[in-house]
């Protein structure tokens, strides 16, 4: 049986999510994953879509490390994987300068070695407790409960070679976001699968969670322009213009560069948008290119006229 889960990111009203989140169980989805961005905490969001559901897997993808200690991480990641009966899974990335830095006046720095320190302290602290001294972190913690909660499973985001092989290490899956099919099977299930070999693993039983942007609709014209809006922001980014340009995408991004919009070329790379052949030949190419769990994401909000139907078809797909 094929595997498909959604990235159900609330807009204007969490309630509508909220049934959203209880329609994609309904539908047979594996799980639903929101993302930690500029609007609501991830964690709370999911505790309510886990409150509205029973069995429907729980994801964050991703929540940035730099703004949150590792142990403050673990109490909430546990708080959520016992509150929800073991169906949360833990996403965590480095996030981008412009949020970190410019954003939050935090320092992004070294973050393959603050990311392999952070894992580190945070399976402690999700487990027996934490006993570190590193570069970045030192900890002494454990956790003062009786009895303690099962840990979630811990995901990395990775787009650069080398954050992909060290999610293959030491993580138990990978979040893949704006990586075409061929950018997955030519470099990221390669540096991953050098990431699992370093400490004598397969790759096989390592997830792969992708995001799929995609709009099933007539209107055409309106989905394409909502997402080359959507994907502006991102072009700005240093860590995804490298990965598109590693993409065979680069053109797209100096007519970004030279216009100052996205153009329509790139967009298509990027995402499905018309009927629902094309949206079910997307999500294949995914699946082709090594993806374990296709993560069906439409494009932009809830209050978008096509973002129910986009998640209803895709439920068969």
């Amino acid at each position: 049986m094929l595997r498909r889960a959604a990235y159900l990111s609330p807009g204007r009203d969490l309630s509508t999510a909220v049934e959203l989140a209880r329609r994609a169980e309904a539908l047979g989805y594996e799980s639903v994953w929101v993302t930690q961005g500029l609007g609501r905490d991830s964690f709370l969001v999911l505790s309510a879509y886990g409150a509205a559901t029973t069995r429907l897997g729980l994801g964050v993808g991703v929540v940035p490390i730099y703004p949150r200690h590792p142990v403050a991480m673990a109490q909430a990641a546990l708080t959520l994987a016992e509150t929800t009966g073991g169906r949360f899974t833990l996403g965590i990335g480095v996030s981008h300068r412009a949020t970190m830095e410019a954003m939050l006046g935090l320092a992004l720095d070294a973050p393959l070695a603050v990311m392999r320190e952070y894992v580190a302290v945070l399976r402690g602290a999700l487990g027996a407790g934490a006993d570190f001294e590193g570069r970045h972190f030192r900890v002494r913690w454990s956790l003062a409960l009786p009895e303690r909660p099962a840990p979630p499973r811990i995901y990395l985001a990775a787009l650069s070679r080398k954050m992909l092989e060290l999610a293959g290490e030491i993580a138990d899956g990978a979040v893949l976001w704006l990586c075409p099919p061929a950018y997955v099977r030519e470099v990221a299930l390669p540096a991953l699968e050098r990431g699992r070999k370093r400490t004598g693993k397969a790759l096989a039983g390592f997830e792969i969670v992708a995001a799929v942007p995609l709009a099933v609709t007539r209107d055409v014209a309106g989905a394409r322009a909502a997402f080359r809006t959507e994907l502006a922001r991102y072009l700005a980014l240093p860590f995804y213009r490298a990965m598109l340009v590693g993409s065979g995408l680069g053109e797209g991004v100096r007519a970004f560069d030279r216009d100052g919009e996205v153009p329509e070329t790139l967009a298509g790379a990027l995402g499905a948008v018309g009927d629902s052949a094309a949206g079910r030949a997307y999500v294949a190419a995914y699946r082709d290119a090594g993806v374990t769990l296709p993560a069906i994401r439409p494009i932009t909000f809830p209050d978008a006229p096509w973002y129910r139907r986009s998640l209803e078809e895709a439920a068969v797909w």
